[in-house]
C-alpha cells in the first residue's frame, strides 16, 4: 500500500471541514459479506478477498460507502451527520493500478431528501471545481424511484419490476432484461431434480441443494453469489418466463427510456410521458421537482445538467437519485447517490436515509498534469 497522498489532499480536506463534515477513517480490512452481498456484480468481480484466522471471509475495502456506515451503525451516533474521507480502496482494474485514492462525503440521517441530494451533487460539483479550475464538467443525472414508478405504473409483475430495477445502471443488462421481457425465453435445460425444485419454488431446498452441489465441487460460497442467492434467481427466471407485456404497455417503457432532456425541463418531460402512458408517478415525479429546485438554489445550472431516465450506476444499493460528473462528457470523475435501505440493511435499527458521493482521485491527477 502506498503512502504518497495525491498533492490535491490537504485542499480536499479543507473543503470537507467547510462544509461541516467529520472526517472519518475505516479499517483496510473489511468483512466481505456486505460487499458480495449488496455492491453490484461489477464490483463484486472485482474484489481481493482474504480470511481470518477464524475462518471470515475478509476483503481489501473496494469502496467507502459500506465501511463508513458500518462504522456509524456500529459507533450508535446521532444524525443527521455527515461522514467525510479521503484515503485508497483497492480492486482489479482493467486499466489503472489495483490501489488508488478515493474521497467523499456520506450524508447521513436528514430527512429532508431533495436539499440533501441536492447538497451532495453540489458538494461534489464544488471539490472538482476546486480541483480542477477551468475545466469544462458535465453532470449526468438518473433516478431509480421514478423508473420503479413507472415499472410499477405500467402493471409488470413484481419479478420483473425486481430484475429491471437490478438492471438499472448496465446498459448491458438493462438491454438483455427488456428483450427477454419482449421475447420471454423458453426454458433452460435444467437437471430433473433441480428443475423440480425450481417448478415448487422451494427456496430453501433448492438451496441446500446448490450449497451440497458447490461443496461437492470445491466451490466456496464467499468466492459470488451465495447458494440462496443462485436458487432465488433461479426460481425467478422459472416465474418470470410465464409473463407477457402488453405491446402498449413495453411501448411505454421504451418510450420512458428515451427520455433524454436538461434538467430544468425534465420534469414537464416525464409528465408528458406520463399523460401519454395514461399513468401517474405520483410521489416520485413530486420529489424528483422538488430536487431540482433545490439544486438550482445550491448555485448549478438545471440547463447545463443532463437527466437521462435510462441511466444508473452499477450498485445494487442506490434507491433515489444517481449522478456522474465527468469532464467534458468523458471518464467520469465523481458519482454518488442516494442509498436509503442500505443501513438498516448492513443492521441498522431504524430507518436512516443516506445519500453520499465519491471522487476519482488518481483520474483527477491524470487530468491536472495533462494541464500543466
Amino acid at each position: 500500500m502506498t503512502s504518497r497522498y495525491p498533492a490535491i489532499a490537504s485542499d480536499i480536506t479543507k473543503l470537507f471541514a467547510a462544509r461541516n463534515t467529520h472526517a472519518v477513517e475505516v479499517a483496510v480490512l473489511q468483512p466481505a459479506d456486505p460487499f458480495l452481498d449488496m455492491a453490484g456484480e461489477d464490483l463484486r468481480r472485482r474484489i481481493f478477498l482474504t480470511e481470518s484466522e477464524t475462518g471470515q471471509t475478509l476483503c481489501l475495502r473496494p469502496e467507502f460507502t459500506i465501511p463508513v456506515c458500518l462504522d456509524h451503525i456500529a459507533s450508535q451516533a446521532g444524525t443527521p451527520r455527515r461522514y467525510s474521507y479521503l484515503g485508497e480502496v483497492f480492486r482489479q482494474r482493467r486499466e489503472g493500478g489495483n490501489e488508488f485514492f478515493q474521497a467523499g462525503i456520506e450524508d447521513l440521517g436528514d430527512g429532508d431528501i431533495a436539499q440533501a441530494d441536492a447538497r451532495s451533487l453540489a458538494d461534489a460539483h464544488a471539490l472538482l471545481s476546486l480541483v480542477l479550475p477551468g475545466q469544462e464538467l458535465t453532470i449526468t443525472l438518473g433516478d431509480q424511484t421514478v423508473f420503479e414508478a413507472v415499472l410499477a405504473a405500467l402493471g409488470l409483475p413484481r419479478g420483473w419490476r425486481m430484475r429491471l430495477a437490478r438492471a438499472f445502471g448496465s446498459a448491458a443488462m438493462l438491454e438483455a432484461a427488456l428483450a427477454d421481457l419482449a421475447n420471454p425465453p423458453r426454458n433452460g435445460q435444467l437437471a430433473g431434480a433441480v428443475a423440480a425444485i425450481v417448478l415448487d419454488g422451494n427456496l430453501e431446498a433448492l438451496s441446500s441443494h446448490i450449497a451440497g452441489g458447490m461443496e461437492q465441487a470445491g466451490l466456496s460460497a464467499s468466492a459470488g453469489r451465495s447458494p440462496t442467492e443462485i436458487a432465488r434467481r433461479l426460481i425467478e427466471k422459472a416465474e418470470l418466463r410465464s409473463v407477457r407485456l402488453s405491446n402498449e404497455a413495453f411501448s411505454a417503457l421504451k418510450d420512458f427510456l428515451a427520455v433524454d432532456v436538461a434538467l430544468d425541463g425534465a420534469a414537464k418531460a416525464l409528465e408528458t410521458f406520463a399523460t401519454g402512458a395514461g399513468v401517474s408517478l405520483g410521489a416520485a415525479l413530486e420529489n424528483f421537482s422538488a430536487r431540482a429546485k433545490a439544486i438550482e438554489a445550491l448555485g448549478l445550472s438545471t440547463a447545463k445538467i443532463r437527466y437521462d431516465a435510462a441511466f444508473g450506476r452499477p450498485l445494487d444499493y442506490y434507491t433515489g437519485l444517481v449522478f456522474e460528473i465527468a469532464e467534458n462528457g468523458d471518464r467520469p470523475l465523481a458519482g454518488g447517490g442516494r442509498y436509503d435501505r442500505l443501513l438498516t440493511l448492513l443492521g441498522a435499527k431504524t430507518p436512516i436515509p443516506g445519500v453520499g458521493f465519491s471522487v476519482w482521485l488518481d483520474r483527477i491527477e491524470a487530468l491536472r498534469e495533462k494541464a500543466q
